[in-house]
């Protein structure tokens, strides 16, 4: 399985619209801080043929490479998907809270709400059918998670370490390093996380 960033309308953010903003706003950010492409590339960690994919609009990447992209920019993921607004408060609407992964039977990953970045919370609700699994290669340096099992059971594996937390229960994780989620159950598993990034 892939970990791709699949923006659905279910009926969550018009795909396009997503696209277009993770677009500009990678471009737009890379332009105001005078980057290259190339040395964008060399400070994320991600190919130039990526950037500019993405750049450009047509690009499925990862996670991952959001999380990657979003700190060599000093942003957050919610950031590059216009998930944050300037307000205080504010609030953010269903339709404006993107699915950013899909499994392969029906599966989703949310973003509820994010703040900007570089130092960042973020607050994702994730939903895994029978069998499905996400794998990460690690998250920027210092990032932490935090997770409850509203649903299920869920296997948190962080590099060799596979930890169960059933329904109701909660987990911390370090996840900077290699890390994943699964459901080796046989029925839905639902759970929220909240991410916690800080670069001071």
């Amino acid at each position: 399985m892939t970990n791709k960033v699949n923006i659905m309308t279910d009926p969550g953010a018009d795909m396009l619209s997503v696209n277009q903003a993770v677009s500009l706003t990678i471009k737009t950010r890379r332009k105001d801080k005078k980057l290259s492409l190339d040395e964008l590339s060399r400070r994320a960690g991600v190919s130039k043929g990526m950037l500019v994919e993405i750049e450009k609009g047509s690009a499925n990447p990862s996670i991952a490479i959001l999380c990657k992209i979003a700190a060599a920019l000093s942003l957050s993921v919610a950031d590059i998907v216009n998930v944050t607004a300037a307000p205080s408060a504010f609030l953010v609407k269903r339709p404006d809270m993107p699915v950013l992964w899909q499994g392969d039977s029906g599966g989703s990953a949310r973003l509820l709400a994010g703040t900007r970045g570089p130092d960042m919370l973020e607050l994702w609700r994730w939903e895994m059918y029978p069998g499905e699994k996400f794998t990460s290669s690690g998250h920027p340096s210092g990032t932490v998670e935090l997770l409850h099992v509203e649903e299920g059971s869920l296997t948190l594996t962080v590099e060799q370490s596979e930890l169960q937390v059933p329904e109701g229960n909660a987990a911390v994780a370090r996840t900077d390093i290699p890390h994943g989620y699964a459901n080796h159950s046989d029925r839905l598993l639902v759970f929220t996380m909240s991410v916690s990034e800080r670069h001071s």
